[in-house]
């Protein structure tokens, strides 16, 4: 199994003895060894993927990257942040993954229309099984915890990743900024509830307005 590490907090060093990983194209900075690229197609296969890809907007290829040494990964000088998967499950919006181990399943789940001024959003894209994840964020992530007591209510601009026995929803008609009277933002929250943990920025990226 490929070894994650980071180098300082905007590279992700991956060391390989044969494994393969899947980066987003265009992430690599640097290798060493011997290594073979292949690139894949990015937002899951077939009908469902190019559907994907048109409601999201998403052009995000992935390559894989199989072979012994070592390679540097970073993404315009965001912050990385590495998630341990035991078997479980973690839902990411695809500008925010990086990079998973080769063994680890990605897909990608439909999660509800987000109101008419959200473009990007309605699908998210799921990684499953034992290995590790590489997740970025504009700003150090913060990794808050969803309690049955306590309910979480995110902006969806800094939302990034959530994992754990979460049920997810968009409660429409107020936004952080609305409530303080900046208005022009999207009518909605996402909230969740259950058991888990949910993966905040603390800057928000631009949410795309207009058709879907």
């Amino acid at each position: 199994m490929a070894m994650f590490r980071l180098q300082g907090s905007k590279v992700l060093a991956v060391e390989m003895t044969g494994d393969a990983v899947k980066a987003k194209n265009g992430s690599m900075v640097a290798y060493d060894g011997q290594m073979a690229f292949k690139k894949l197609s990015g937002g899951g296969e077939g009908i469902r993927g190019m559907v994907t890809r048109r409601i999201t907007g998403e052009q995000m290829t992935v390559m894989e990257v199989r072979g012994q040494g070592t390679c540097w990964f970073a993404d315009r000088a965001s912050e990385i942040n590495l998630v341990g998967l035991q078997g479980d499950k973690l839902y990411v919006e695809s500008s925010n993954l990086l990079a998973t181990d080769g063994g680890l399943r990605t897909g990608t789940t439909f999660t509800g229309l987000r109101g008419a001024s959200q473009g990007n959003g309605l699908f998210t894209t799921t990684v499953e099984g034992h290995g590790q994840a590489a997740i970025t964020s504009d700003g150090p992530a913060v990794v808050l915890r969803v309690s049955p007591q306590y309910p979480l209510s995110v902006d969806p601009g800094a939302y990034i990743a959530h994992q754990g026995n979460l049920r997810q929803s968009f409660q429409s008609g107020v936004t952080f900024r609305t409530l303080m009277g900046e208005g022009g933002g999207e009518a909605f929250q996402i909230r969740f509830e259950g058991d888990g943990l949910v993966y905040v920025q603390p800057s928000e990226r631009n949410t795309i307005a207009g058709d879907v």
